[in-house]
């Protein structure tokens, strides 16, 4: 995968341009479900990283006409937080290896950051009512 370019998702079968704007983004997405949830950011039901199955959201900046920044992967259901922390965790080391960083956490879970040419992937859990886990791949330069 170019991480460095955009994100490949499996189903739908798509490739999703870091430089995308939102009206690009939904023209990509006309068989899906893509949901706008607010100006700037969007969520779809996604298959990627071959078979990672979860939502992702897609986050612009600037939030109005701005361009693709951010994708946040995330589930509904985190009944079995540590199932879903390892499935994360494998999906993201079998596509883009071996985290750069890794750290003691919150909760029992690791924080864990790769940084890959001007993209940086964290995976980690925090405090917010109760455990939150964050996977987020980020366009940073």
């Amino acid at each position: 995968m170019e991480i460095t370019k955009g994100f490949k998702i499996d189903k739908p079968d798509i490739f999703v341009d870091w430089n995308i704007k939102e009206n690009d983004l939904q023209n990509l997405f006309l068989d899906s479900d893509l949901k706008k949830v607010t100006t700037g950011y969007f969520t779809a039901d996604c298959e990627s990283l071959n078979g990672l199955v979860c939502k992702i959201g897609f986050h612009f900046e600037p939030r109005k006409d701005g361009v693709l920044k951010e994708l946040e992967f995330f589930r509904m259901d985190y009944t079995d937080q540590k199932k879903s922390f390892n499935d994360f965790q494998k999906h993201f080391e079998n596509s883009f290896g071996k985290p750069n960083k890794n750290s003691g956490g919150n909760e029992g879970f690791n924080n864990y950051e790769w940084n890959l040419n001007g993209i940086q992937i964290v995976h980690f859990v925090f405090d917010r009512f109760g455990p939150e886990e964050h996977m987020i791949i980020k366009k940073i330069s």
